[in-house]
């Protein structure tokens, strides 16, 4: 039974849970609790290291995957779940700043990895409601009309097949909409268990609540992990959203972190069918997905900066307005949220972590189009791994610093980390941990000093301290999800200052307060 409380007349779920998770029998794995070696260490098991630990298992390398959590609880267990080369309004943009062939390679990169999807499904028989659909970008601004109308050139001269409509299936307010055609979706979590799976019988070894803090490079790599343990690997595979060893990439600086909202809501009428997303902001998302005999539909977008903005719970009502304005639906079941990272050029890092590292490899900033991207980037290791190159690396390569927009991109992102860094310090708190209320969470003063503090509905003060293990910035009090979060790097933490997202690898600091 969904659990509900009033909120400004919206009936939101009280805890974000994602549909993806609910009802499914997931196998648990040990930690890793002694050395060991093999052809490939893979750290993370989301989509993106699952398919590479499947592709080499297949290729019959010895392969250990580990989870710092669960697998399939990260960004992979919160995504929207749309299978498509159409990743916003984005070609026009690559085209100007990286020129046809490379924007050419980054299309091609990702329908390949929507073909290898569909023939995933195809010859292991996987039942995950895999549908292919057509993927609509639409939009009621004028100022985004001359936007659509260049990227639907674009479409033509990258022999993108598509097209600028007048109308959708989808009934919504629209003034155009630029279509691409045969694209597809699917529930992430019923496509990856099978290949867990068949990871497992072709000899993959998988170990869950194992953080890996760093890597020792000598001959070989070896993953060093927060309790000792390490992996001897020939090659060392990031796979964890943000890398968790920077290895002189300089990674922090070279990402930012944004979260995005998705209420998935009950349809009483049928669904055309269609996957939809606005050229404008606050984006706007839709898709459906069949729950029993029914079709829910995911209502996503309304993304910003981790660490900043209004009160997050803002951003749920937000889209559940959306879905009671434009789409007469108020039945919400469900509530989540994600965070994705975002490189300088908009196109993610695969490859070697540095140049000069060519057996330590990562793979990251999706910019919340995960499920290509990450099936792309999986092929490309593979490659990497068995032949020593992939058909994509000149567009792809960690190493590589596009003049324009990066130079922008960098003094931008890291003068916004200086005042973050400042103004959290800065800061004047008036609270102390007594006047916290239930279900609350904000900063206080402990022994004459900034923290933070949450108290649950048991009445239990949770208080930690408010500066980041990464580099120093104070973290916000997430109160949509619970959770304090990092304006500079995306960093997050749990209640009990417990890592969820890095690039920390170290909790916050607990603070016992007398009451």
């Amino acid at each position: 039974m969904t659990m509900n409380f009033e909120n400004n007349n919206h009936q939101l779920p009280r805890f974000p849970e994602p549909y993806w998770r609910d009802e499914i029998n997931f196998p648990s794995f040990s930690p890793l609790r002694e050395n060991i070696s093999a052809d490939v260490g893979i750290v993370g098991a989301g989509i993106t290291g699952i398919t590479l630990a499947y592709l080499l298992s297949q290729a019959g390398l010895k392969i250990a995957l580990i989870d710092a959590g669960v697998i399939l609880n990260g960004t992979t267990g919160h995504t929207t779940a749309k299978v498509t080369a159409q990743h916003g309004v984005i070609y026009d943009e690559f085209i100007g700043n990286l020129g046809e062939e490379k924007t050419k390679l980054y299309y091609h990169a990702n329908e390949q990895a929507l073909a290898f999807i569909k023939n995933t499904v195809d010859s292991l028989k996987i039942d995950c409601d895999f549908k292919e659909q057509d993927a609509y970008i639409y939009t009621n601004s004028e100022q985004e009309l001359n936007k659509l109308e260049k990227e639907a050139k674009a479409y033509e001269q990258l022999g993108i097949p598509g097209a600028l409509l007048d109308s959708m299936p989808l009934q919504l307010p629209m003034k155009k909409a630029l279509v691409m055609r045969n694209q597809a979706q699917f529930h992430p979590i019923k496509y990856l268990l099978p290949l867990v799976e068949e990871i497992q019988k072709a000899g993959g070894q998988i170990y869950e609540n194992t953080t890996a803090v760093n890597i020792e490079e000598e001959d070989q790599p070896k993953i060093i992990t927060r309790n000792g343990q390490y992996i001897a690997c020939k090659y060392a595979v990031s796979c964890s959203h943000f890398p968790f060893y920077d290895g002189m990439g300089f990674y922090f600086a070279r990402m930012h972190p944004e979260r995005s909202y998705i209420v998935a809501v009950k349809s009483e009428q049928p669904y055309p069918g269609g996957m939809y997303i606005t050229s404008e902001s606050p984006t706007r998302s839709v898709r459906s997905t069949p729950i029993g005999n029914e079709e829910l539909l995911l209502l996503s977008g309304d993304g910003h900066k981790t660490g900043k903005g209004v009160n997050t719970i803002k951003h749920y009502e937000a889209l559940a307005q959306f879905g009671k304005d434009v789409l007469g639906v108020t039945d919400i079941r469900y509530r989540w949220s994600a965070q994705d990272l975002y490189t300088l050029d908009k196109v993610p890092y695969v490859g070697p972590i540095t140049s000069t590292k060519e057996n330590i490899l990562v793979a990251t900033g999706y910019r919340k189009w995960g499920m290509t991207n990450s099936t792309a980037a999986a092929m490309m290791l593979k490659d990497l791994i068995l032949e020593g190159r992939h058909l994509y690396e000149d567009i792809f390569t960690p190493s590589r610093f596009n003049a324009d927009p990066s130079i922008k991109e960098l003094v931008k992102k890291n003068a916004d980390v200086a005042v973050e860094l400042v103004k959290g310090k800065l800061e004047r708190v008036d609270k102390f941990p007594e006047d916290v209320k239930k279900g609350e969470g904000t900063h206080v003063k402990v022994d004459g000093k900034k923290a933070g503090a949450y108290r649950d509905e048991d009445g239990k003060l949770h208080c930690v301290d408010t500066t980041c293990t990464h580099m120093g910035c104070e973290v916000e009090w997430n109160d949509g999800d619970r959770t304090w979060d990092c304006p500079c790097h995306g960093s997050r933490f749990s209640i009990e200052g417990d890592v969820i997202e890095g690039p920390a690898d170290q909790p916050l600091k607990k603070l016992a307060v007398d009451e």
